[in-house]
């Protein structure tokens, strides 16, 4: 630990003090997009391929951060028993909080009851049917998570399939033994030149965030927010709900840790979240700075990933919510004994729509379609506004995810107490340059030598 505390206080404080202009530039990029969108429509949604283009640069650095960091979590830990009993934990922790965030959308939905009265025209049954052609079934998505070619796990931009390979990997170096230490030395080396990467690509986030806003906002308009409005609204709600009372109350009670200080910590991701409407362009800087805030490598590499395709809390309200809309405007709304099957349904469902702008909305349609059709043809009521919904399902999935990494790290043991406080207190400052902690102490549990030991041996190999 005294050693990460002298780095902190010897990197120059003025390369670090560069990026906080950046993430102001984001903000004066999201007000620039706004004003664009609103004043020159047309123009504005021409300028979409500049936002999917930032957000496509960050998802090519994905699969190789994934990768990188389940191996060298998984290969160096010697025991594959923890391992599987962080996955355990891990799934079990997802499966019960997505049914949360279902029931709580479920209550909501019923009471604000906010798709009475809007019409269902022939254009929006057609914009509903398009929809059902982009959903997977339960049997592509289970059969898509084993990529066609181990090369081709990083370069389909499937993130379960490269956690397939990452774990097949960590596994095979573990049982290795000290013959597996170059390919890890290896390893990580990569991984250091992935992260500067990122970190290099960051500095387009402004001119990305503008693309995105501007279109979003020019293709939409205010007429079309008004009329649904109260959905919009609705959602937030039960969004902002769920993270302060549910999450904020099982990090308080499990970890004794203020809500509010990790969100501080993990600002600029939420920032980036909100300018790029997709949680994946935030999931590289969140594996970063779990582990810089003391959480082990081996729950962050699998807790984080993980929970992108199957911990989509937000994914979950948006789905209840927005069957319940559909059901209502279309004139036949559901009864409870309805919405409960089509609800587990759609649990299982949304697994792939791991964090990508759109899919929410094409699972949704999948669900419809296979638990009550006639439902799919209002689907296109809510278009017009599912990218702004997009943002705060991404949000609240991002948070999700930070909050369970904290938790599952907390349950395992496998976190330095002392080292997430100095981190939220901001005494151990994140580096924003390379993203990686050069001599950072390994996070460890109640018996953590042996763990560190084994990082220590790594380091020195």
């Amino acid at each position: 630990m005294t050693s990460t505390s002298k780095t902190a206080a010897t990197n120059p404080a003025g390369k670090r003090d560069r990026t906080h202009y950046l993430y102001i530039a984001v903000i004066i990029a999201v007000v620039l997009g706004i004003t664009v969108g609103l004043v020159a429509p047309d123009f504005a949604v021409e300028l979409k391929p500049i936002g999917t283009g930032f957000v496509n640069l960050i998802k090519m650095m994905i699969s190789p951060i994934i990768f990188c960091t389940i191996v060298l979590g998984i290969g160096s830990v010697r025991k594959a028993a923890k391992v599987g009993a962080v996955g355990g934990i891990a799934l079990g922790y997802f499966t019960v909080m997505s049914l949360v965030a279902l029931g709580i959308g479920l209550l909501v939905g019923n009471i604000v009851d906010p798709g009475t009265g809007l019409a269902v025209t022939d254009a929006v049954k057609e914009t509903g049917q398009a929809q059902v052609t982009e959903a997977k079934n339960t049997e592509e998505f289970l059969l898509g998570i084993i990529p066609t070619t181990i090369v081709s796990a990083f370069t389909g931009g499937e993130v379960l399939q490269t956690l397939l390979v990452a774990l097949l990997a960590g596994f095979a170096l573990q049982a290795m033994g000290d013959a597996g230490q170059p390919i890890l030395r290896g390893v990580e080396h990569i991984q250091r030149l992935v992260f500067r990467i990122l970190a290099m690509v960051m500095w387009a986030a402004p001119i990305g965030a503008f693309g995105a806003i501007a279109a979003v906002t020019g293709s939409a308009g205010l007429d079309a927010l008004k009329s649904l409005a109260v959905l919009m609204l609705g959602f937030y709600v039960t969004c902002f709900l769920f993270i302060f009372i549910v999450l904020a109350g099982l990090l308080r009670v499990v970890a004794g840790l203020n809500i509010l200080k990790l969100f501080k910590y993990l600002g600029r991701e939420f920032l980036l979240i909100l300018s790029t409407s997709s949680s994946e362009s935030a999931l590289p800087r969140l594996i970063a700075k779990m582990e810089h805030m003391g959480v082990s490598k081996p729950v962050v590499g699998i807790t984080v990933p993980t929970g992108y395709s199957f911990n989509l809390d937000g994914t979950m309200i948006y789905m209840t919510m927005a069957s319940l809309f559909i059901a209502d405007a279309m004139g036949t709304p559901m009864s409870v004994g309805e919405q409960i099957p089509l609800l587990l349904f759609l649990l299982v469902a949304s697994k792939g729509a791991a964090g990508v702008t759109g899919a929410g909305l094409a699972t949704l349609a999948g669900g419809l379609q296979s638990h009550k059709p006639a439902l799919v043809d209002g689907i296109g009521l809510i278009v017009g506004i599912d990218r702004f919904m997009s943002e705060a399902r991404a949000l609240t999935n991002f948070a999700g995810n930070a909050v369970a990494t904290v938790l599952i790290g907390t349950w395992t043991k496998e976190i330095d107490r002392e080292r997430v406080d100095q981190v939220l207190a901001g005494q151990l400052p994140f580096d924003e340059k390379t993203l990686l902690d050069d001599d950072a102490a390994p996070a460890g549990d109640g018996a953590a030598s042996s763990r560190e030991g084994e990082d220590k041996e790594l380091a020195k190999a």
